[in-house]
């Protein structure tokens, strides 16, 4: 692994643990084991480190999920793989989604990360709605509103959990959306 990438895995780490503001450089320095100038060096400012973080952030989860159509054509349900995505961060990896946190943060956010983050769920609105609209032959505007609404209440139930100390909200909101009420 490289520099650059162990500083991402640190910083995305600490940022899914506590938002833009949960890490410094030095922090970072120390916890990949290089001075902090080489985190300078990668990532000249905070900004262009959080832009970076949400940007490869969206990539990955957008990479995880894979395309609707082919989804459905093996035999899965898009909706529910989305949902496990979300239940794995909380549940396995016991964090908070990186883009959830940032956005909840965003009137405070340097306006490339900001941007880096409004894109996240840009693209997670256009990826559901395509689901919903292979899955269901869904109108865009019925489809685009369904996306709408499960993302939120996905990024609602993770922030709930967390504060409540209970993976079961998540659980309860979930039902929501199983397949069977697409």
């Amino acid at each position: 692994m490289s520099k650059k990438e162990a500083i991402l895995n640190a910083a995305e780490n600490k940022a899914r643990s506590g938002g833009y503001n949960n890490f410094s450089f030095r922090e970072l320095a120390n916890e990949v084991g290089i001075k902090s100038a080489s985190v300078h060096y990668h990532f000249p400012t905070k900004a262009d480190l959080g832009a970076e973080l949400a940007k490869r952030y969206t990539e990955n989860f957008l990479q995880a999920l894979g395309e609707p159509a082919l989804l459905i054509a093996q035999g899965k349900d898009p909706v529910e793989r989305y949902i496990e995505l979300f239940r794995h961060a909380l549940i396995a990896d016991k964090k908070m989604c990186l883009c959830g946190l940032f956005g909840a943060e965003s009137d405070a956010l340097p306006q490339k990360v900001k941007r880096y983050t409004t894109l996240f769920f840009e693209k997670n609105i256009d990826w559901l709605q395509c689901a919903f609209e292979k899955l269901e032959g869904s109108t865009t505007v019925k489809a685009r509103n369904k996306a709408i609404f499960v993302l939120s209440l996905l990024e609602g139930s993770m922030m709930m959990s967390k504060v409540l100390n209970t993976n079961e909200i998540f659980s309860i909101a979930t039902k929501f959306i199983e397949p069977s009420k697409h």
